[in-house]
């Protein structure tokens, strides 16, 4: 049990960052102790200024995250309850607020705190024998935290749908309600999560970030005040000269293609 962090091949302007969760004895469930390791090597990614991509998975080909370990769960009492929750809470935004794209490679299940990890990240891609649900309440608790994100995702309807009912969906399913962005043969998920990560590291390095952060204060500002947060934002991006470089670049190719038609 524990986790795993490798940085993959350098990426022009950085590297990118594999984080796998290992549990797989119990489909990669999260207890107090995993939940705290998770946190702890979560932590220095937000810091690590050429970091560019994280790629976030379970350890095995049976989950993502299976949820919270239920041996936890049957001995909390009120106040270890909380102390507990909001652990898996820390878990959640240490992805949901890292300075860069965080994409949820799931093979497997992805339930209860599993499905709220994946929620919390910027993109997920999925096998297609993936399953995802959020059975709290088939254990006599409700789903929190980070399930509060699954609105802004599938709407009140489909989320109430998860949440009340405890049910499962299968992966085309989640796919149609854009709970994931694609899904592939367990074969092809890799190259279905690379296709995405190469987009991703296509755009600048510092406006990737920048349009992260503003993508987290859309989901928390009044209408009015994330428009001119975005006026902040794009005139910070002209603090580097990335820019110029990137529209430079572009403009050099479409001379080119245009003369090239001549």
């Amino acid at each position: 049990m524990g986790v795993i962090v490798a940085r993959e091949g350098r990426v022009e302007g950085g590297h990118v960052a594999r984080f796998t969760i290992d549990n797989a004895a119990k489909l990669n469930s999260l207890n107090r102790a995993l939940a705290e390791e998770i946190v702890a090597a979560a932590e220095p990614l937000a810091s690590d200024p050429e970091l560019r991509l994280v790629i976030l998975t379970g350890a095995g080909d049976r989950a993502f995250v299976g949820g919270a370990d239920i041996n936890e769960l049957a001995i909390l009492d009120q106040t270890s309850a909380r102390e507990f929750i909001t652990l898996v809470h820390r878990c959640c935004d240490a992805f949901r607020r890292l300075p860069v794209p965080v994409i949820a490679r799931i093979d497997g299940y992805a339930l209860g705190a599993g499905l709220e990890l994946a929620a919390a990240c910027d993109l997920r891609v999925a096998s297609d024998r993936s399953v995802f649900g959020m059975p709290e309440v088939r254990v006599g608790i409700p789903s929190v935290v980070e399930a509060a994100l699954l609105p802004q995702l599938i709407g009140y309807g489909r989320a109430r749908r998860l949440l009340l009912t405890g049910v499962t969906i299968d992966a085309e399913e989640a796919l149609s309600w854009a709970l994931v962005d694609a899904v592939a043969a367990p074969e092809r998920l890799d190259e279905m999560v690379e296709r995405f990560a190469g987009t991703i590291l296509a755009g600048g390095p510092q406006a990737i970030r920048l349009q992260k952060r503003l993508i987290l204060d859309w989901q928390e500002l009044p209408t009015e005040a994330a428009i001119a947060r975005g006026i902040d934002i794009f005139a910070e991006a002209y603090s580097t000269d990335e820019p110029r470089q990137m529209a430079g670049a572009r403009l050099a190719e479409m001379r080119a293609r245009r003369e090239g038609r001549e």
